[in-house]
């Protein structure tokens, strides 16, 4: 099957997966590409002005890249369940000398003001995750020469997004560190093996497919290519990346020898996503509801004040399951090795 990638003159078959938050860098998306990869700018939680300067900084390079999305799928939250969470959360919260929002906070990250800017000053690639863009906004962007990809977790979410008339998709399987793309955080992705995820949603679909979840050695990056994936999408193996601007706290839990598996769970954000198991985690997650971005607002001002106090335990210590291969290593050369036993 052909790939819209083809054209963007990839020489390997690995990218450099958006990492929100503030992993990912312009520095990263320059020398992923520069590797024969892709890089992405990760737009979620930042302003449109600043995705504009971050789309500048690796225009400049002239190098192909794209641009992630976070595409509005609510998750409302139940009040009397958000009030008793900051309730749980006061005394930590108290400890910083941090206010935490006693109502839900409810936005859509800028999403139409984001969209806006693509189709005003267009990229080689636009991706969505979280939710399915509109098919006007999917023609929008084709219409300017964009590359629409959209991550999905199963089959069904597969045929979904083809019907909106995406040119690509990136298969995501529960391995993944950081959030579940899920299109319904009701409910955990099933754990699927990433080679049959990626054989189950290619028949599907029928569309060209990037893998992604838990790949972080040669031979996985091989596996999933052989499996029918265009290109393995890594990012959990880049957070000590050279060029990742991942917080020191969350770079040393990564090499913490007592840090021994990952879990997924909705206690920072009201939304499945994996990291690293942490006092917070086993303290809060069988109390916190069902909520995005609610609860991550909620949690965000603790997050920071932990992060300030270089305390990783009450921090999210956002993780794959391949995480014990992440090393310190410029980009290029992390990518490169990845791509070294895949298929020509």
């Amino acid at each position: 099957m052909t790939s819209p990638l083809t054209s963007l003159g990839l020489t390997i078959p690995v990218i450099a997966a958006p990492m929100a938050g503030g992993p990912s860098t312009p520095a990263m998306v320059v020398a992923a590409a520069r590797a024969g990869g892709l890089g992405f700018v990760a737009a979620g939680y930042k302003t449109p002005e600043a995705v504009a300067a971050e789309i500048s900084t690796v225009r400049a390079a002239s190098v192909p890249f794209g641009v992630n999305l976070f595409a509005p799928n609510p998750i409302s939250v139940a009040a009397d369940a958000y009030t008793r969470y900051a309730d749980a959360l006061a005394p930590e919260a108290d400890r910083f000398g941090v206010t935490l929002p006693r109502e839900p906070v409810e936005d859509d990250d800028h999403f139409r003001a984001k969209i806006d800017l693509l189709l005003a000053d267009p990229v080689p690639i636009a991706s969505f995750t979280f939710g399915i863009p509109d098919t006007g906004v999917v023609r929008a962007l084709q219409r300017v020469g964009t590359v629409v990809m959209q991550t999905v977790t199963s089959a069904e979410e597969g045929r979904a997004a083809a019907a909106a008339g995406v040119d690509m998709l990136i298969v995501q399987s529960s391995d993944a560190g950081g959030h579940s793309a899920t299109l319904r955080p009701q409910r955990t992705p099933e754990p699927l093996a990433i080679g049959d995820l990626v054989r189950a949603v290619t028949a599907a679909a029928e569309l060209p497919v990037v893998a992604a979840g838990g790949l972080s050695t040669p031979a996985d990056v091989s596996n999933v290519v052989r499996a029918g994936a265009t290109a393995a999408m890594v990012g959990t193996v880049l957070l000590l990346a050279d060029e990742s601007a991942a917080s020191s706290t969350h770079q040393r839990a990564l090499t913490d020898p007592a840090r021994t598996e990952t879990v997924v769970t909705r206690a920072f954000t009201g939304r499945p996503a994996r990291g690293l198991r942490n006092a917070f985690i086993d303290t809060y997650d069988a109390q916190a509801p069902l909520g995005y971005p609610a609860v991550h607002y909620l949690t965000s001002p603790l997050r920071k004040a932990a992060a300030s106090a270089d305390e990783p335990e009450l921090l999210h210590l956002w993780a794959g399951t391949g995480y014990r291969n992440a090393r310190r290593a410029p980009t290029a050369q992390i990518l490169t090795e990845l791509a070294s036993s895949a298929p020509g």
